[in-house]
């Protein structure tokens, strides 16, 4: 358990107090009566910080008793008066008594030369308020993409109603978590906002995200009773395209687009912030509640750390230094246990069976395998399988996929291979479908047409047929060796419509 001793609790030292009287590991302040009041006296202080369950000492924190007698070797000292003076000679304390220790020291206001210098020299960390000002100025104004912050901000502000916020269908955790988040940005410039989706979420762990961190979403039903006159305004998060991956109509005038998806075809929003280099989307909406100084909510900033975490899968894949900062900067407000009950549901005996069958349908060519689980029901069942079948030994590449309402839908995953799988992807099925995602994570979506009207006892001919023309094209574009950059040989045509809705995983 990691301890903090606080030494000094003035302006700044009160805030951080308040900052991790709720966090993990034991906290303990020492402060004598002057610093700690302005009104009250510091028995009233000390007591009200008791009460929030801080071991709190009235003290002078540059005591060399005290100060010894009150802690036990901390992990970290914090030493936050307001007075310059008393934190160097706090700061000297600290590292004088406690060298293990991780030192971060605030100057205080109107600090001199040699206070400043000495403190620097000491300390691990030092908070220049002088410095933290201007960083924080430049931060918001002038930080790379700090125009697109303040572009988003002014599109939100220009929405005249209610802003509807479309995840993709059936959502994961980073475009639920997305969403929730862009919502809040909404909130704070004075705008209403509902996150909205399509399809089911039936995955077991996006299940008990929604429960646990009681996400209020809006499922939508599609169809031509689809009715959007309520929403002053359209946002996209985590696909980039009206009717492509959701099921809203492709004429549907978007507001605002938030994606790191590559897109196949220019995106056509007022505000787009499409960025591919980073892990998730997750990603940049983080970012910009950062950047506009916005207070997380503990059930927002989990959502986000999560939805990094799964897109990235734990910060092993495709993960950028943006994504580290993002997650930095959530984890003080997430709430670590919600995301370790949230990891470990309970698995659908639909999921098991899923897997089964991926297990026993598989065909294997060197370290490709590739499975039709045929008819589905639970979709998200292929990611999963996806996923474990990766740990197979010998084997880096796999694509999973049934059907189910008249769709084929497909999900890939590579790891440890030279394969970019979102353009075999469009390869092998761009023709006949919609397909695409990242180098080692993509997905398709093919529409079965007339082969979709075969009754439920002729399933193991339609499995076939399925298998035959998606398991050949797979590997037809494997073989060929294709480049990033887009054309590969393809297989024969394929006897499905090409009205398909894209899926990127």
């Amino acid at each position: 358990m990691v301890s903090r001793l606080v030494l000094g609790c003035g302006t700044v030292g009160q805030n951080i107090v308040e900052a991790l009287v709720d966090g993990p590991g034991s906290l303990l302040v020492v402060d004598d009566a002057e610093s700690l009041l302005v009104v009250d006296d510091a028995e009233s202080r000390i007591e009200a910080l008791r009460e929030e369950g801080v071991s709190a000492t009235l003290g002078d924190s540059t005591d060399h008793e005290t100060v010894r007698t009150s802690a036990d070797a901390p992990d970290m000292v914090v030493v936050a008066d307001c007075d310059p003076e008393t934190n160097r000679r706090a700061t000297e304390l600290a590292v004088e008594l406690f060298p293990d220790a991780y030192v971060v020291s605030y100057l205080g206001r109107d600090y001199g030369i040699d206070q400043r210098e000495r403190i620097v020299a000491l300390a691990d960390r030092v908070i220049d308020p002088n410095e933290a000002i201007v960083q924080q100025v430049l931060g918001v104004s002038l930080g790379e993409h700090a125009d697109l912050t303040a572009n988003l901000q002014r599109t939100l502000r220009s929405i005249d109603g209610t802003l509807a916020v479309f995840m993709h269908d059936n959502p994961d955790p980073d475009a639920i978590a997305s969403a929730v988040a862009l919502c809040r940005i909404a909130e704070e410039v004075g705008v209403d906002a509902v996150p909205c989706y399509f399809g089911d979420i039936s995955h077991q762990e996006n299940r008990a995200f929604v429960n646990l961190l009681e996400l209020d979403l809006r499922n939508f039903d599609a169809g031509p009773e689809l009715d959007l006159s309520e929403f002053g305004g359209i946002a996209l998060v985590d696909h980039s395209r009206p009717g492509v991956n959701d099921q809203l109509p492709t004429d549907t005038v978007v507001d605002i687009v938030v994606d790191h998806h590559p897109p196949k075809e220019p995106v056509e929003a007022r505000f787009v912030d499409l960025r591919s280099d980073v892990g998730a989307t997750s990603t940049l909406l983080a970012e910009h509640i950062q950047r506009l100084g916005i207070d997380l909510s503990e059930s927002v900033a989990t959502g986000l750390l999560y939805g990094i975490r799964v897109d990235t899968k734990d910060f092993s894949r495709e993960v950028s230094t943006v994504d580290f900062e993002a997650a930095s900067f959530l984890l003080p407000h997430a709430d670590v246990g919600t995301l370790e009950r949230v990891e470990s549901p309970s698995v659908s005996a639909d999921t098991f069976e899923t897997m089964a069958r991926a297990i026993d349908n598989r065909r294997v060519e060197g370290t490709v395998l590739a499975t039709c689980v045929g008819k589905l029901s639970d979709r998200d069942a292929l990611a999963q399988a996806a996923d474990q079948l990766l740990d197979m030994e010998g084997i880096t590449t796999t694509l999973v996929y049934g059907f189910r309402d008249g769709t084929v839908f497909v999900s890939a995953r590579a790891r440890g291979t030279a394969i970019d799988l979102g353009e075999t992807m469009r390869a092998a099925f761009g023709q006949i479908g919609s397909a695409g995602g990242h180098a080692d994570m993509a997905g398709a979506q093919i529409s079965l047409g007339l082969l979709g009207e075969v009754e439920q006892e002729e399933e193991s001919s339609l499995t076939d047929v399925v298998s035959d023309v998606i398991t050949d094209r797979f590997f037809e574009t494997i073989q060929s060796s294709p480049q990033t950059d887009g054309e590969y040989a393809r297989g024969g045509e394929a006897s499905f419509d090409t009205t398909v809705v894209e899926n990127e995983d």
